[in-house]
């Protein structure tokens, strides 16, 4: 199987990499229209800014050609903000794949959440074949100090001082705001129900 990493000014694509070869496929890692088009499962990984990544990807015009994608693809922490109308992280229009904004988590009820989020929590709601033999509550690993807010394309949510969207999808566009690659072996299953969807 063809398996395409999108390379996008973002970190973390080692870690994608190690674990998808952990499940004996070897990925490119790639930013070539060609090789995206011809490839039968994509991975949008990512730490890093959401508008530096969208300013990379534009100046290239990947931006259209994700939109066009008709193959799977999955977007990781950034990669799934990247997906949704907006986030407040540097005033940054997205893709627009989901109905969602990205926005900073804040102080509520006088309580102090540490920001970023860093380090596991439970993921909620299930629904899809992306959690296929995956628990109600599953502990998952997370990086983050924006989160997107819930909207009808959830797929899995997670509460940190409010409940928030924790996986989307909508037609073949798959995401995940924790690291499933870091995620121990559900996470390693959330990528392997990736694969075989």
């Amino acid at each position: 199987m063809k398996v395409a990493i999108l390379k996008y000014n973002a970190g973390n694509v080692q870690s994608v990499k190690f674990a998808l070869e952990r499940l004996d496929l070897f990925p490119i890692v790639t930013d070539k229209v060609d090789e995206l088009l011809s490839s039968e499962k994509i991975i949008l990984p990512g730490v890093g800014e959401a508008s530096s990544a969208m300013n990379y990807l534009r100046e290239r015009n990947l931006d259209k050609l994700i939109l066009s994608l008709k193959q799977p693809i999955l977007g990781i922490c950034l990669g799934m903000q990247l997906m949704c109308e907006y986030s407040e992280e540097g005033n940054t229009e997205c893709l627009g794949v989901f109905n969602s904004k990205v926005k900073k988590f804040e102080t509520l009820n006088n309580e102090k959440l540490k920001v970023p989020q860093i380090g596991w929590n439970t993921i909620n709601n299930l629904k899809s074949d992306l959690f296929k033999g995956i628990n109600e509550n599953e502990f998952m690993y997370f990086v983050h100090s924006y989160y997107a807010e819930k909207s009808n394309d959830i797929i899995a949510s997670t509460n940190y001082g409010i409940d928030y969207s924790s996986a989307l999808q909508k037609n073949n566009f798959y995401a995940v705001q924790f690291h499933p690659e870091k995620s121990s072996d559900a996470g390693q299953l959330i990528l392997k129900n990736f694969l075989n969807l």
